[in-house]
């Protein structure tokens, strides 16, 4: 039973008029109150009133109390309800706040800068996925909202600012799922003179730290899942192969690809690249609980990820999963402009196969790369799903405050 703070106690000369207004007042109203503190024979802190005012009049009728909102699409679409209804939701929300301030100050301690990048893009890049578009009236040119910061924080890194961070949203047109909303709140940080291994630990250390900072100890949250290091390591092509049985790297063509798939996925206008992603996605992030990198990608599902410095055809790259969900995303970054622009160029070839989330062409980008990037290492990881993770939630609706919904 939930005891409250202060029982206000009325009686003596106030008694008349709170009888004569009480009638007037409904659950829900919020009331100023004056008057005297003390303890009642029970011991229970109350407040003896000497007078109180309405401070704002309740039209509608609060959800029931004990047991909140049962209809989990009111939750989700009048939040405001569900928080009024249930501290459990109250003190999700607070531990979001608290998991962001954590990775901040962790990032800020470890000489990190925050940088703010443009949401209103001219080109969309830094992932594949496809965008959300506008029109910029007075400038009469389409804009995008951004699918990622990585670009213009890389550029960063050729301007001299050797660490930086952004944490704040992106947006993706796609689709609405347990794991996936439009606008979602994305960290990314890239350092200077690091490679994806360094990229690898300094991730574990992060979400370590930012879970004993916000008091999600495993023991002590939903899941229990344990973000000790090390966490496990294993490469894309032995993660397929585990679960399906296909060899990714021994069918590097379309077809012969889509012919050992079978009829396990559809194939049918679905390329190279994307026909790797669907195995990754739909066979094995599912089955990866413990938290483990996935390391060692195709260079055709990475274009700005450096070549792997002793396997043909691979990249520096991993993807960090747990909970059946990839939450994290790393390269060492591709600092060569030749070998950037031939990227490009492959991603415009993609393009005209169909590929609707192929990155476009951006030559500021390139030219920005000629200038001298040092190597660098670069992390995406989704915020929503981090604290899913750490609070063993299991819908990213639940953790956003107000997801988008379908009508």
């Amino acid at each position: 039973v939930e005891t409250p703070v202060l029982q206000p106690l009325y009686g003596g000369a106030l008694a008349r008029p709170f009888t004569t207004h009480h009638n007037a007042l409904d659950l829900g109203d919020l009331l100023g109150v004056d008057g005297t503190a003390f303890r009642s024979r029970r011991g229970e802190l109350s407040l003896r009133v000497e007078d109180f005012t309405l401070l704002a009049k309740s039209l509608r009728p609060p959800p029931e109390k004990h047991h909140g909102l049962q209809d989990v699409e009111t939750r989700f679409r009048r939040r405001e309800l569900d928080l009024m209804a249930s501290e459990e939701a109250r003190g999700l929300f607070v531990t979001r706040a608290k998991v962001v301030s954590a990775v901040r100050r962790h990032l800020d301690d470890a000489g990190f800068v925050e940088v703010e990048t443009p949401v209103l893009q001219p080109l969309y890049g830094g992932a594949l996925a496809r965008p959300f578009t506008t029109h910029h009236n007075e400038l009469d040119r389409t804009l995008y909202l951004r699918i990622a910061t990585e670009l213009y924080l890389k550029r960063c890194i050729v301007g001299g600012l050797e660490r930086v961070y952004e944490l704040g949203k992106d947006f993706r047109n796609e689709g609405v799922s347990y794991k996936h909303n439009p606008e979602f709140t994305m960290l990314e940080f890239y350092e200077a003179y690091a490679d994806y291994s360094d990229a690898a630990r300094r991730l574990e250390e992060l979400v370590a730290t930012t879970a004993e900072q916000a008091g999600l100890s495993a023991e002590g949250r939903r899941g229990g899942i344990d973000f000790g290091a090390p966490w496990r390591r294993v490469t894309l092509r032995d993660a397929i192969a585990e679960q399906t049985g296909v060899d990714v790297l021994a069918d590097r063509e379309r077809d012969a690809l889509a012919a050992a798939i079978g009829d396990r996925l559809p194939t049918t206008d679905r390329t190279w690249p994307q026909l790797v992603d669907d195995l990754l996605s739909k066979f094995v992030e599912p089955e990866l609980h413990e938290p483990t990198f996935v390391v060692d990608y195709p260079v055709e599902l990475s274009p700005f990820a450096k070549a792997h410095r002793s396997e043909d055809g691979l990249v520096e790259r991993w993807e960090a999963f747990c909970g059946g969900m990839e939450i994290a995303n790393a390269f060492t970054e591709l600092n060569d402009p030749d070998e950037q622009r031939a990227r490009f160029e492959a991603q415009a070839r993609l393009a005209t196969a169909g590929d609707e989330e192929a990155q476009p062409y951006d030559e500021v980008f390139v030219e920005a790369l000629e200038h001298g990037m040092p190597p660098t290492a670069g992390v995406g990881l989704g915020i929503d799903r981090l604290v899913m993770a750490l609070t063993g939630r299991r819908s990213i609706r639940e953790v956003v405050l107000f997801p988008a919904m379908r009508d």
